[in-house]
């Protein structure tokens, strides 16, 4: 019988010691890159509250309505008070750091290291360089009031599912998730509807977390609505129990 079982092996078993040595250093080592972009991000940005984080495609350029319009958001937001929260880089990240860094409060860029991509937009007052997505992605939301999401590819749906799954099962508290584009979204939102809603994946709830507005004034309008009934300050219960990390 003890025969038949798995042999799953551990570093410590490896015959090849030097091997197994340095396997064990560049995995330490990573783990410590890791705590350090948390501790980076927690020092530099724990006091930029109220903020908003903007997503969309970093392939869009400034000669675009939609830059045009992601600019407009982000200077409504910044002297309304509100930090703009962005990836730090060119399209629509560009725009939002530029709108916000023009406005009063701060311009923020969450950058991330790719070999052949991303290079850092100028329009930064704060700039944080991470080497790991998932770390990058809980700033994203965990220093985040609202999210603001245009169109983009597919880090941008990745970023819109994941704050959707995080607000939908209590991993972090409800804020605002506007999405700016009705002609883009419209596919997406009607399929979210025919196909997951309707064979029972999500609540009719769920579909109530995104809304779409296309007005740079409305949406400003939007978040504050949403905070006229409750603190935009996490409240003592909303930290230990609500946190993602």
């Amino acid at each position: 019988m003890e025969s038949d079982r798995k042999r799953v092996p551990r570093l410590r078993q490896l015959t090849n010691l030097e091997r197994a040595t340095s396997r064990k250093a560049n995995e330490s080592w990573q783990m410590f890159t890791i705590m350090a972009e948390f501790i980076d991000a927690a020092e530099r940005l724990s006091e930029i509250r109220p903020a908003v984080s903007i997503f969309g495609s970093a392939r869009i350029k400034p000669t675009d309505p939609y830059y045009e319009i992601t600019v407009d958001i982000a200077r409504r937001l910044s002297d309304e008070g509100f930090s703009v929260i962005s990836g730090g880089g060119p399209g629509i990240m560009e725009a939002a750091n530029k709108g916000a860094y023009e406005g009063s409060s701060p311009s923020i860029g969450l950058n991330i290291e790719l070999p052949h991509e991303q290079t850092s937009n100028t329009w930064q007052n704060i700039s944080l360089s991470f080497r790991h997505f998932f770390a990058r992605k809980v700033a994203f939301v965990k220093y985040a009031d609202a999210y603001i999401v245009l169109p983009g590819g597919f880090g941008t749906i990745d970023e819109l599912s994941e704050v959707l799954v995080l607000i939908q099962t209590g991993k972090t508290r409800r804020i605002p998730v506007i999405l700016v584009g009705t002609k883009f979204w419209e596919g997406l939102l009607q399929w979210f509807k025919n196909m997951l809603l309707a064979n029972g994946m999500v609540e009719p709830q769920d579909l109530e977390l995104v809304q779409v507005i296309d007005d740079p004034k409305e949406i400003v309008d939007a978040i504050f609505n949403f905070y006229e009934s409750r603190d935009i300050v996490l409240s003592e219960t909303e930290h230990p129990h609500q946190s993602f990390l």
